[in-house]
């Protein structure tokens, strides 16, 4: 098969990287096409992934503007001659191509938007027009007979063990010995209008670093400046080795997703705060805490302080949260092999989907 996958951001990278080489690996032939936000082209790089930069527009977090349609015109130039058979990815842009380059496409996606109106109407415009859709089984929504469930999460198409194995060597990176405690501090730019709020303040963020420096070493890792007077926590280490760092912290607190997730899979505990965290909250953090009880979301910087604190002071929590995070992985599944399975069984027929317990929710093509 020919297939084109198409990551917009760095976690879309890491969520494919495992994909990409499995399908190669069978002897398919892959073409990756990448759009300039964040470290998404540093991460490429760094992995030596070859790609084609579709988009350009390094502006585009806060949704699809003016430059979609271009966008899409410019991936189908570049793949409208390679006899592609299939296109994946998480929608929108790997969608609208695969429409004008008449293949199927499979999505991914385990954003909810279940507090954001316009997000929900681009997911729901993706979903009329991609082929299959595929999500975790924690997804709160039921979008309609195209609508695949998964036991599993994302994040575990590169932090399950059978892909990511810790490398202790990144203490020798972070200039601590392997006996040495530390806390890690991650903090989103949040910078569109509908979140607004969203972040933790700096001075709760200077708060906060003072109070686990009590502790252990504090690292931050931000994607936006940070005060001056907690400068010196940056984090500096290449960005293949953040899940290093977060495999062996001793506490991570954020306000943002994707790596809340991450460190809860790698048995890190963790506490989720921003704006965000309420009962309508995405089904993935919802269940990873009342279900898992591997993430704490909270909503005050107050909560954060007393149950970070509360955390780091038991000796026993960090050896706790792994036997929580074996307990997930007994349950949870291979992504990667669930999603190769997906591409290259394409169309999934009825009896095979039915018969894999795998799968939850409905048969899709006959």
């Amino acid at each position: 098969m020919k297939i084109a996958v198409f990551v917009n951001t760095p976690a879309q990278v890491h969520f494919y990287k495992n994909i990409v080489a499995a399908l190669e690996g069978d002897g398919n032939q892959v073409f990756v096409l990448a759009r300039d936000y964040g470290e998404t082209i540093d991460l490429l790089n760094e992995l030596d992934i070859p790609f084609f930069l579709f988009s350009s527009q390094p502006d585009l977090k806060c949704g699809h503007n003016t430059s979609l349609p271009h966008d899409v015109v410019n991936a189908f130039r570049y793949l409208k001659g390679k006899k592609i058979d299939l296109t994946t990815g998480w929608g929108t842009y790997s969608t609208f191509t695969a429409r004008l380059l008449k293949v199927p496409d499979i999505t991914f996606n385990d954003g909810e938007c279940t507090i954001d109106a316009a997000r929900y109407a681009m997911l729901k415009l993706t979903y009329q027009f991609t082929d299959v859709f595929v999500t975790p089984s924690s997804f709160k929504q039921e979008l309609g007979s195209k609508h695949l469930k998964v036991e599993s999460y994302k994040e575990l198409a590169y932090l399950h063990p059978n892909y990511y194995t810790p490398d202790p060597s990144v203490f020798d990176l972070l200039g601590i010995s392997r006996s040495h405690d530390y806390s890690v501090l991650r903090f989103n730019a949040f910078d569109c209008s509908h979140d607004l709020g969203a972040r933790l303040t700096d001075a709760e963020k200077i708060a906060l670093v003072r109070e686990l420096s009590a502790y252990g070493e504090v690292f931050i890792s931000s994607e936006t400046d940070v005060p001056k007077q907690i400068r010196e926590h940056v984090l500096n280490v290449p960005n293949r080795r953040i899940h290093d760092v977060l495999y062996y912290a001793s506490l991570f607190i954020t306000d943002t997703h994707t790596m809340a997730t991450e460190a809860a899979l790698l048995g890190t505990p963790t506490i989720r705060s921003n704006a965000f965290v309420c009962d309508c909250d995405t089904g993935v953090f919802i269940e990873l805490e009342r279900e898992f009880q591997l993430l704490l979301n909270l909503k005050t910087a107050a909560e954060v302080a007393a149950k970070a604190e509360q955390l780091i002071q038991d000796p026993h929590t960090k050896e706790n949260w792994q036997k929580k995070r074996g307990r997930l992985l007994e349950r949870k599944l291979d992504m990667v092999a669930l999603m190769v399975s997906l591409i290259e069984g394409y169309p999934p027929s009825v009896a095979r989907l039915n018969a894999a317990s795998a799968y939850r929710g409905i048969p899709l093509l006959e």
